[in-house]
């Protein structure tokens, strides 16, 4: 038996060393710690709605000091990261960067003096839910159990980070949003103020993405690229703009994709289910799929 693995062992280690040796990392640069991005972003939670999810107990004579020893948690963590993914970044890029740990520390003092922006946009967020929603009970339903906010919450984090240069970092913010709710939104995507996902599950939103304020999407909706344009040697031309711009008060049903860099969804549109849409359209605009040729059969009975 212990033959057999370390021949397996050996094999492993070969295929890493000679056949994969660009798909590894075994050398000394850091990466970013999943768990400790997790960790930021269940702590910014906490803060950006008190009574929700802190885990213990809170009050108004005690929140200003376990504020601040949340917020103390958060920048030691997360300069933490930051400093790992920068120091990665220098070294794979051959930088000579020699100000590692104060850009990482800058990073997350600037994060968190967005705090105030982050909460007055959820807010706003929340209250475009329950507009939206006649489903909708109140305010504590959509905070505590509707995906879409949650996915929103971790994108509007995440956005202040990529926009701020880091790659790794909201990444992995995004895609924890998208295992927990099904809405997958990419860090650099634009979105404005009131922007509500009902349902959530399936919801794409791709990264050059430009979205306006007061937008509804349901669940399925696709904001992708057209397709993927190449240089002459074969290789994706990137940094170009490839997702759809929609703009203000634009409503999109469930399972409508809306394709391409170009393509713009007019203010106060209205994009039907399982529209498939490659084009602008005008403001004001209905898109709708045709009637299909509808047959209902009734059962004969004896």
């Amino acid at each position: 038996m212990a033959k057999n693995l370390n021949k397996i062992v050996a094999e492993i280690f070969s295929n890493f060393k000679d056949n994969l040796s660009d798909v590894q990392h075994f050398d000394e640069s850091p990466l970013p710690d999943k768990r400790e991005v997790y960790k930021v972003i269940g702590e910014m939670m906490s803060m950006l709605f008190p009574g929700y999810f802190w885990d213990t107990g809170l009050s108004f004579d005690t929140i200003e000091l376990q504020m601040s020893h949340k917020i103390a948690s958060v920048y030691d963590t997360l300069k933490n990261q930051v400093y790992r993914e920068i120091k990665h970044s220098c070294k794979f890029d051959n930088k000579n960067c020699k100000n590692c740990i104060d850009y990482s520390e800058t990073l997350a003092e600037l994060f968190l003096g967005k705090f105030a922006q982050i909460r007055q946009s959820l807010d706003l967020d929340v209250k475009a839910a329950y507009k939206n929603d006649p489903a909708a009970s109140g305010f504590d339903e959509i905070i505590f159990s509707y995906p879409g906010l949650e996915a929103v919450a971790v994108y509007r984090m995440a956005h202040i980070l990529f926009k701020n240069g880091l790659l790794l970092i909201p990444r992995i913010m995004s895609e924890w949003a998208h295992s927990r709710t099904g809405v997958d939104i990419h860090p650099g995507a634009e979105i404005g103020k009131s922007f509500f996902i009902d349902h959530g599950t399936g919801v794409v939103i791709g990264e050059t993405t430009e979205i306006g304020n007061n937008v509804t999407l349901y669940q399925g909706v696709t904001l992708g690229a057209l397709n993927f344009p190449r240089d002459s040697s074969g290789n994706l031309i990137r940094g170009r703009k490839r997702h759809p711009t929609i703009e203000d008060e634009v409503v999109i049903y469930s399972g409508a994709t809306i394709l391409g860099g170009e393509t713009v969804i007019g203010k106060g549109s209205v994009i039907g289910g399982n529209v498939w849409l490659t084009e602008s359209v005008p403001p004001n605009s209905r898109v709708l799929v045709a009637k299909s040729d509808l047959k209902i059969i009734q059962k004969k009975t004896a």
